[in-house]
């Protein structure tokens, strides 16, 4: 199996999602209309709705810094649903919204919002977190209502290690058990899996957990040190890179898709090992692996805050709007911050003048975080544009 390339490309692969209902009738989620090809500077794949802050868990990369209770400023019930029909305005084909939070699971007219957004025609996905709220009988009721997709984080292979990072005792044998819950229902999972410095040296052990729990995709998710981020250790640019090698390896035997996000110069690994096994570029395009390319923070995603504030990602905290006065659709395709995301001759520094900016651009989320400039270099990747060409 060769790789995706980059986990932005949606939250579950092509095929992969049960029947759903779309606007001109019932269609599969993972057929070709699904996950059509589109312009990505017009349409996002994902719109990441974070539709509550409260959580009870106290992860120690919490993006979002969530709190025990609600926001009294997240959006209402028919703010959400306006959000959603503002959606509808991408046209064909619609992106796919993923609600998380925080915890979605704590907002009372979850089934509802979803039930709207079905009705739409809009696909929907779902990262709960593992509390003890998150029981069988609410994954079989989500998938009732018409979520195709399930996404859950586990950081270690050991409950030691996974709960001293998630801040609650249990999490890990939680999260195990739903996903065992959600191979028995069925439900398409993605598994996220945070890569920093404390967790890098246990993912061989996480790999081989995960081949016997029914994962549909699995997705490393490259520390962005935000939030409460800030107190783990990212990966020094040398030992990603010899971790990207294994990911690029062992996504050739897994039983699942193996994928990256927040590190898009995985795309460059993959491909440059792709070539070294003689694979030409037709070959490469046939095996999936530019499905993803060219997808990066504020181009191919968008995220709208529990207050409807609108940026080009959960970890690119740029305001560009707000869905309760402001239209998704045009700050998306309008806004200066959107328009530079979107063309990657405006980056700078190495990602500027880099061979593979167009299908890799680097993290815009990491490049911010580093330099204060969401156009400046990814301070992960250490290619060198000067020494190297395509």
């Amino acid at each position: 199996m060769h790789p995706s390339a980059a986990s932005e490309s949606s939250l579950f692969p092509p095929g992969a999602s049960p029947s759903g209902t779309g606007q001109n009738g019932p269609r599969r989620s993972g057929s070709p209309a699904h996950h059509a090809p589109r312009d990505y500077s017009r349409t996002p794949v994902n719109v990441y709705w974070e539709t509550t802050r409260a959580c009870s868990l106290a992860c120690r990369h919490c993006r979002a810094e969530a709190a025990p209770l609600p926001d009294a400023n997240q959006l209402s019930f028919e703010e959400g649903v306006a959000f959603l029909q503002q959606i509808l305005d991408f046209g064909d084909p619609l992106p796919q919204l993923i609600l998380t939070g925080g915890d979605p699971l704590t907002r009372p007219d979850l089934y509802e919002l979803i039930d709207e957004a079905r009705k739409l025609g809009i696909s929907v996905s779902i990262t709960p977190a593992a509390t003890p709220a998150l029981t069988r009988e609410v994954l079989a009721r989500l998938k009732e209502h018409g979520v195709e997709g399930l996404g859950l984080s586990l950081d270690a292979a050991t409950a030691e290690l996974h709960d001293s990072i998630r801040g609650v005792p249990g999490t890990f044998d939680r999260t195990i058990e739903a996903m065992r819950w959600a191979k028995e229902l069925q439900m398409p999972l993605q598994v996220n899996t945070l890569v920093s410095a404390e967790t890098a040296p246990d993912l061989p052990a996480v790999y081989d957990l995960l081949k016997s729990l029914g994962v549909a995709r699995w997705s490393l998710f490259f520390l962005i040190s935000v939030g409460r981020g800030k107190v783990l250790q990212p990966l020094a640019p040398e030992d990603a890179e010899n971790l990207m090698g294994w990911i690029y390896r062992t996504s050739q035997i897994a039983p699942f898709i193996v994928a990256t996000t927040e590190a898009p110069s995985y795309r460059r690994v993959a491909l440059e090992q792709m070539r070294s096994e003689g694979l030409t570029g037709d070959e490469i395009k046939r095996s999936g692996a530019y499905r993803s390319f060219g997808i990066r923070d504020g181009h191919g995603i968008v995220f709208v805050s529990h207050t409807g504030e609108i940026c080009p990602a959960g970890f690119l905290p740029l305001v560009t709007g707000n869905i309760r006065h402001d239209s998704l659709v045009d700050v998306y395709r309008n806004s200066p911050v959107f328009q530079s995301l979107h063309d990657p001759n405006q980056f700078e520094g190495r990602c500027g003048v880099c061979q593979y900016h167009m299908l890799c651009g680097g993290s815009r989320s990491r490049a911010f975080e580093a330099t204060g400039d969401a156009l400046g270099a990814d301070p992960l990747c250490t290619h060198d544009p000067a020494l190297h060409i395509i």
